[in-house]
C-alpha cells in the first residue's frame, strides 16, 4: 500500500468584507468543505487579531 501524503496548512485567513471572521464561522465551513472533498483534517484552529497574536477569550 502506498503510503498517505498530505499537506500542512501555516497560514491566516481573513474576512475582506469588514467584518470578524470567528473560529466558529471558519472551522464550520473549512470542515464542510474537506468532508465533502471526502479528506480529514487533523489539527487545531486559533483565533487571532491583525497582527497574529492569538485570542483566548472573545467577548
Amino acid at each position: 500500500m502506498k503510503r498517505p501524503l498530505g499537506i500542512e496548512l501555516d497560514g491566516c485567513v481573513y474576512a475582506t468584507n469588514g467584518e470578524d471572521l470567528s473560529e466558529e464561522d471558519f472551522s464550520n465551513a473549512f470542515i464542510e468543505f474537506i468532508e465533502e472533498k471526502g479528506w480529514y483534517f487533523g489539527g487545531g484552529l486559533n483565533q487571532i487579531d491583525e497582527e497574529g497574536n492569538y485570542i483566548r477569550d472573545i467577548e
